[in-house]
């Protein structure tokens, strides 16, 4: 059989690892190393930009802002249904890059693949449907005119996770609205912006309307970056605390940001729910990407009528999951990111059973080489504990019981976090009534799974600001200019 690393490597290796600005492939004076998370082991090495090197991309991004910005908005979708004809046509080369530096297995990768694009043909569709206002002043004497037109550079920063498509969503918009981009992504993820990147310039974007700057200097970086009065926009997909510094950082400038943080997720399960609809999408909700996801479910809240049923039948299904290398024929979970990662999932179930929680399937990390952590269920968490408070991000799922829909709206709430929800009920009025009552920017009502390229995508509280994708993922990007006119 074929060496996981081995085929890790081949992936990366269709992949120049330089930094692109300005219409041309960058070499740095230093280089990092990218992991296969599968084994730990090195499978590529890639430009670490220095702040000069991406002030540089800056430059190169403010150089080519007002062409762009001065172009048709026709020039713009064409490009846009460009890149996502030809990400399609590279979906294998982009599924098998995903997985070699992310570790999703495949099949997850390839799904990545369609839903990422999909944002690209979305803001193709959007870029021409920006449009101003006319009409009479109240008094009657004037006329008011509205335009649209774009904030400027954008600096747009993804994180590891969905290392294509949280782009794609980002760099669909900027290029739609007609703003000239700088790109940092996640550096356990570079690969797979690189290769993005390589599509979009292939497609006859002008020079510097696309920057990619991957590097190690994340902090310093990004605040030389905002420091300078030319950046306009900044989006950023990642934890709270770092969104936070971002925000303090904007002000100096006044850039307008977005921002999509942590999460908390409650999964409620209503006496009247269907369970079968239930835990299939449990097993989405929590397990895709191996709950590695701002979105994934992080709160299992079952009525107690039915409890014991959803937790058996849920347990069971996660106990076939396999855990495996993302390459690996048969492998249903890939690793965590990294080891880091592992841990912290690790001192989390650790904590909960220290405080009498009951472990039914998993509990424990997978011997070998790889960041891997058994998929685990959770009973009689208690309500300290760090695992109800704490976002996951591993594929841990807690399940706790609740009598009262206001008792579970309540626990549902007691969070700063206010990113998704999940609602499981045959009641129409219950759904609406729970769904109003969350305090969610996104709500799955009897489905575990939220994201669509046309919705707005975000959150509420210390989960973020603005939206992303929908129709107002474009609105993001542009400003309002308002003419008064005499007639």
């Amino acid at each position: 059989m074929t060496d996981m690393t081995d085929a890790a490597r081949a992936a990366a290796e269709r992949v120049d690892p330089r930094l692109h600005f300005g219409g041309a492939h960058r070499e740095t004076a230093s280089r990092f190393r990218v992991e296969d998370p599968a084994t730990g082991e090195t499978i590529a090495e890639v430009a670490d930009a220095s702040v000069a090197d991406a002030r540089a991309a800056l430059d190169a991004a403010a150089a080519a802002q007002p062409a762009l910005a001065a172009g048709s908005a026709r020039q713009r979708a064409e490009w846009l249904r460009a890149a996502y004809d030809a990400v399609t046509a590279r979906a294998e080369d982009f599924a098998q890059v995903i997985t070699a530096e992310m570790g999703k297995p495949l099949a997850e990768a390839r799904g990545e693949v369609a839903y990422g694009a999909e944002f690209l043909r979305w803001f193709a569709e959007q870029a021409v449907a920006v449009h101003g206002e006319f009409g009479p002043a109240p008094n009657g004497t004037n006329r008011i005119i509205t335009t649209r037109r774009p904030v400027g550079p954008a600096l747009l920063i993804t994180p590891w996770n969905f290392p294509l498509a949280m782009l794609t969503r980002k760099v669909g918009a900027a290029l739609a609205a007609g703003c000239a981009t700088v790109i940092k992504p996640a550096a356990q993820t570079p690969l797979t912006a690189a290769l993005l990147t390589e599509v979009l310039v292939g497609i006859g974007l002008p020079d510097g309307a696309v920057n990619l700057v991957s590097t190690t200097r994340d902090a310093e970086v990004s605040e030389a970056l905002m420091a300078d009065p030319r950046l306009r926009k900044v989006s950023f997909t990642g934890s709270t605390r770092v969104g936070s510094l971002l925000i303090r950082q904007s002000a100096e400038q006044v850039q307008r940001t977005s921002m999509e943080l942590g999460g908390n997720g409650p999964f409620l399960v209503f006496a009247d729910a269907d369970l079968d609809a239930a835990v299939d999408g449990a097993m989405v909700a929590k397990f895709r990407n191996g709950g590695e996801s701002c979105v994934a479910a992080n709160r299992f809240l079952v009525h107690h009528e039915v409890a014991e049923e959803f937790t058996a039948r849920f347990t069971e299904r996660v106990r076939a999951l396999v855990p495996g290398p993302g390459f690996a024929e048969g492998s249903t979970l890939g690793p965590l990111i990294d080891a880091r990662q592992r841990d912290k999932v690790a001192a989390l179930v650790e904590d909960a059973v220290d405080a009498g929680a009951k472990v039914l399937t998993g509990g424990s990390a997978v011997d070998g080489p790889g960041y891997f952590y058994r998929p685990t269920v959770l009973t009689d968490v208690a309500p300290d504990a760090r695992i109800a408070h704490e976002e996951i991000f591993g594929p841990v799922a807690p399940v706790s019981t609740f009598t009262t829909e206001d008792e579970a709206v309540a626990y549902a709430n007691a969070t700063p976090y206010g990113l998704s929800a999940y609602v499981f009920t045959r009641d129409l009025s219950r759904a609406l009534r729970v769904s109003e009552a969350l305090e969610t920017g996104m709500v799955g009502v009897n489905t575990g799974v939220v994201s669509e390229p046309g919705a707005p995508f975000g959150g509420v509280k210390a989960s973020g600001l603005g939206r992303e994708g929908g129709r107002t993922g474009i609105e993001e990007y542009l400003e309002t200019q308002y003419l008064n006119v005499a007639i």
